[in-house]
């Protein structure tokens, strides 16, 4: 859904609000920052997270401050960013970066289906390390009760694209400054183990 607050002020025309541009952002970043506000106090927490169908899942201490005020129905902007490059114009001004990112307007529902609740655990691990909850011993009974599983709707959020190259002004094309794009990508680099005798399983080669 287009609401007011989700048109940019600024080059709306990078703006997208479709399922098929939001999910598969939401799907490559590993972290989002969820901000609110207390009494006036602006906070924001960056967390790990899970998205499954039209719903992303967060978790955390039963006790967390933060968990606590989101959960009793704080409203919440929920973004993410990837950086695919750092645009390099020939001038600061014209310096940019290509970048995908979401941005979420929403408020907790708490998650208290047991089966729920498990599943989005296990996605939220799956997330960061694909294949990573199969090979780990069952959450025991305690954890859970230690442990809120929030979800927030993706029925009011969206995307944002920048993609390409500088934007110089004509009177400075001839310029010999270099101009172009520095390419940027995560990676992950050789696991460090910390049982050097056990094998890196194959989810992690």
């Amino acid at each position: 859904m287009t609401t007011s607050r989700l048109i940019p002020s600024r080059l709306a025309k990078r703006a997208h609000y479709d399922a098929e541009t939001i999910h598969p952002i939401l799907d490559e970043a590993l972290f989002c920052t969820v901000s609110y506000a207390v009494d006036g106090q602006p906070m924001a927490i960056p967390t790990a997270y899970a998205r499954q169908g039209d719903k992303l899942y967060i978790h955390g201490s039963v006790g967390s401050h933060f968990i606590r005020t989101i959960e009793a129905g704080a409203p919440v902007c929920i973004s993410v960013m990837l950086t695919d490059g750092l645009v390099l114009a020939k001038s600061a001004f014209h310096h940019s970066v290509n970048y995908r990112s979401v941005v979420i307007f929403a408020t907790a529902e708490k998650v208290t289906d047991e089966a729920e609740r498990m599943e989005a655990l296990a996605l939220i691990t799956d997330h960061l390390v694909p294949g990573r909850w199969a090979d780990l011993r069952p959450t025991t009974d305690s954890e859970m009760r230690k442990t809120t599983v929030l979800a927030f709707s993706l029925h009011e959020a969206s995307a944002k694209v920048r993609t390409g190259g500088p934007s110089d002004d004509p009177e400075d094309m001839d310029l010999p400054t270099w101009s172009g794009v520095v390419p940027m990508q995560t990676v992950r680099l050789a696991p460090v183990p910390q049982d050097s005798d056990r094998p890196l399983p194959d989810y992690l080669q």
